[in-house]
């Protein structure tokens, strides 16, 4: 298996530190507002690599984290007249709903910024003993970019050609242009927690750093995000993180490539910026999944009604092909063509497209199997569709549900928030509560599989 890594630039062999076990850090949401579709790729595609992983063997430990501290966070709850907190659970709960009904999975580990303060304390205490960070005369503390000599590698820049393109801040506090602030101190009205610099708050970078070692060791596997984050944010977690521990942090770098609108940056001041609740009251969920899979996701990703309305007949040509199989049971065949070819783009770098690619392959044969006569074949190919598409996220659905559309956005949302709560519960042992959440979705006409990929859910015929 090959991932591309942004340090390097190059396809790499993929040996994970610990034989059998992968893990993964990608960084979430800063909960201000809800998600729009650039979040959704991030949530989208690192649940196709967590779920590729899991299926040819991996045990992942697949950590996203939560920003639930932030300017943008106070300024927007100043703007709404409300707590931040009040404002950050809102967000985290709309969050939630928002992947349950993407079909994407929970991460083990959901670190919130809040929780971690003392462990980013701890990380700040151990850099500027080493003389990587300094207190200026202001009260923040700031990282000395400076004495990082491998500074700029994520970017491929070297220091002094970072230096001379930096925009020189008015910032009588900072040595240099290029240094970043690690805690700030408090200001009136703002949130604060108690340091050795006195009260006040870290800055972002911190947290991530801090967040991943803590949960998955100074040295992991794969460390993810949009590649807007690639500098400076994930170069601060570099040398935040190498320079406290001594040792290699993440081993390699996966960055999706940029969202744009109508082959324009997305962006609010341009008035094209899409929740991904906007798409959903015109788009199926697994439309918007679809589509976000179409595209590799290194590359960049063109979002249009047009997109979606392709993804769509995709989609529903290999519903069609599923509702139109005869009646019976049959297993997927093992190694045929089909899936050595599946997993050969899987294991180059997540090549998404050409997997479906292989789909729409196995459609072409199912139906000229059923045009032949061969219905168990063609039952056999359809169980195989299904079984390659729920690697994928997808073909979770009944056909008949996904082609009549029946099933409202709102409705969606309550089924898989019940999901969600009674994975939960039967996470926590509650088998009364996740058999009560079964039967209320009965009584709803949904009935519930528990597969390898998740719980799946269809409509009950009546």
């Amino acid at each position: 298996m090959k991932i591309y890594n942004t340090l390097t630039q190059k396809k790499e062999q993929f040996t994970p530190l610990s034989e059998g076990q992968v893990g993964i850090y990608v960084c979430g949401m800063t909960v201000y507002d809800l998600c729009h579709i650039g979040h959704a790729r991030v949530m989208v595609n690192f649940d196709m690599v967590t779920r590729y992983l899991r299926a040819i063997g991996y045990k992942v430990r697949y950590v996203r984290n939560i920003t639930d501290i932030d300017d943008k966070i106070i300024k927007q709850a100043q703007k709404n007249n409300e707590n931040w907190q009040d404002l950050t659970s809102r967000m985290i709960e709309a969050m939630h709903q928002d992947e349950s009904v993407l079909g994407v999975l929970p991460p083990d580990e959901e670190p919130k910024a809040t929780d971690y303060i003392q462990k980013m304390i701890d990380m700040i205490q151990d850099l500027m003993k080493k003389k990587f960070a300094y207190q200026s005369d202001n009260g923040d503390v700031y990282y000395q970019v400076g004495q990082f000599k491998e500074y700029g590698e994520l970017a491929h820049q070297d220091l002094e050609a970072l230096l001379s393109g930096a925009r020189v801040e008015v910032n009588d506090a900072k040595r240099s242009p290029l240094d970043f602030v690690l805690w700030k101190s408090a200001k009136p009205g703002e949130p604060s927690w108690e340091s050795p610099w006195g009260p006040g708050r870290p800055g972002w970078h911190i947290e991530c750093s801090a967040m991943s070692v803590d949960l998955l060791g100074a040295d992991f596997d794969i460390h993810g995000g949009g590649r807007d984050l690639q500098f400076p944010h994930h170069q601060n977690e570099i040398a935040q993180a190498k320079a406290a521990t001594g040792c290699g942090f993440a081993h390699r770098w996966m960055h999706l490539g940029y969202v744009e609108i109508n082959k324009e940056k997305m962006s609010k001041s341009l008035g094209n910026f899409f929740t991904i609740r906007d798409v959903l009251a015109s788009n199926r969920p697994e439309v918007i999944r679809y589509f976000m899979l179409a595209s590799h996701y290194r590359s960049p990703l063109n979002y249009s009604q047009e997109s979606l309305d392709n993804a769509s007949a995709a989609l529903e040509r290999f519903y069609t092909a599923l509702r139109d199989l005869p009646e019976g049971e049959a297993k997927a065949p093992k190694k045929t063509e089909y899936e050595k070819k599946f997993h050969e783009a899987m294991q180059d770098d997540f090549n998404t497209p050409v997997a479906l690619s292989i789909l729409f392959d196995i459609v072409r044969d199912m139906n000229r199997e059923r045009s032949e006569g061969n219905e168990q074949k063609a039952l056999e190919l359809g169980a195989l569709l299904k079984k390659l598409g729920q690697i994928l996220g997808i073909l979770r659905s009944d056909p008949q549900d996904f082609l009549q559309g029946t099933i409202s956005p709102e409705m969606i949302y309550k089924i898989e928030g019940l999901i969600r709560e009674r994975v939960e519960s039967r996470k926590n042992k509650d088998w009364q509560r996740a058999d009560e959440i079964r039967a209320e979705l009965e009584r709803e006409g949904i009935a519930l599989e528990d597969t390898a990929q998740g719980t799946i859910w269809r409509s009950i015929s009546t």
